[in-house]
């Protein structure tokens, strides 16, 4: 039997599941439109399973923060437009909100209980594929968390309040007064989010990302014609300059370049009241690392036409 455009519409606003799945279900089903709605939810979680083999490298960045420990979770979709549904963005916020109650692993969060119903995080995400009909993924959580003092979030590109394309996490370490080591916190998140520092201090930046440089630039002096013990002084200097351009400490802080930010810092303790130490950050940009799939959009268009 013929299936029209309203019955499709129809179904697609009772039960939230994509075109072309409503369109089947209501071919499989000679357009009865409960049998449909029965045969989608049968359907749902083998839906979700085909649906998992298409690259999910969109999506929202979301933080949270109580008073000394802040979230930032990735949750990745096919498209931007999913990213902009209200359901999705509600599965990101309550998805953060867990992980505040976590330790923070990916593993935790996954497993954890979903706020309003007895599921896992995990669970209810594969069922919202089968429904907003696109590939989801938790990717990745982190969490920052302070004895005493504060941890700042930053969203960069936000599409609604603690969502958008890139979270960031700040934490300061203090006796003193927690919400002025939060302000200024924040102020480093921003500058995170611009200058994307491989590591708070020169001792945790990456060994093999140590010597690679060491090696480039001992190359580039030998070809001057330079000796060894000349070579080895501006190895000395140019990995000096390396480190303050990676570094968070060691970098020329955004919003006064006249102080790195180990000296904004010492600035910032007069308003803090007592000695300060900046203890960890974290960076999540969207979909980073993640390499997306080519697609053929007129291919795309002709298959949709033939289902």
């Amino acid at each position: 039997m013929s299936i029209s455009a309203a019955q499709v519409k129809q179904l697609r606003d009772m039960t939230g599941a994509g075109m072309m799945d409503c369109k089947t279900a209501l071919g499989e089903t000679n357009g009865d439109m409960e049998a449909a709605v029965d045969w989608l939810r049968t359907k749902g979680i083998a839906k979700a399973d085909k649906k998992a083999g298409r690259t999910a490298a969109e999506g929202l960045i979301g933080v949270q923060s109580d008073a000394t420990s802040a979230v930032v979770v990735e949750v990745n979709s096919e498209t931007d437009f999913v990213a902009r549904n209200d359901a999705f963005q509600d599965i990101v916020r309550n998805v953060t909100q867990v992980a505040l109650s976590t330790d923070g692993s990916t593993e935790a969060v996954a497993a954890a209980t979903y706020p309003g119903g007895s599921k896992t995080v995990s669970d209810t995400i594969k069922d919202a594929i089968g429904t907003i009909g696109e590939n989801m993924s938790l990717r990745r959580v982190g969490k920052l968390s302070v004895s005493s003092g504060a941890v700042a979030t930053y969203v960069h590109n936000a599409v609604a309040d603690n969502l958008g394309k890139m979270g960031v996490l700040v934490a300061i370490e203090t006796t003193g007064d927690a919400e002025a080591a939060r302000a200024f916190a924040r102020q480093v998140a921003m500058h995170v989010a611009a200058t994307n520092p491989l590591a708070l201090t020169a001792d945790e930046v990456d060994a093999s990302a140590v010597t690679r440089e060491k090696d480039i630039f001992a190359a580039q002096a030998r070809e001057s014609g330079k000796p060894e013990n000349i070579i080895e002084k501006m190895v000395e200097g140019r990995m000096r300059k390396f480190f303050e351009e990676v570094v968070l400490l060691k970098q020329a802080f955004v919003l006064n370049p006249d102080l790195t930010v180990e000296a904004a810092l010492k600035a910032a303790e007069k308003d803090i009241g007592a000695p300060a130490t900046l203890t960890g950050f974290l960076r999540f940009a969207l979909g980073e690392g993640i390499e997306k799939e080519q697609s053929d959009f007129a291919a795309e268009v002709a298959a949709a036409a033939k289902g």
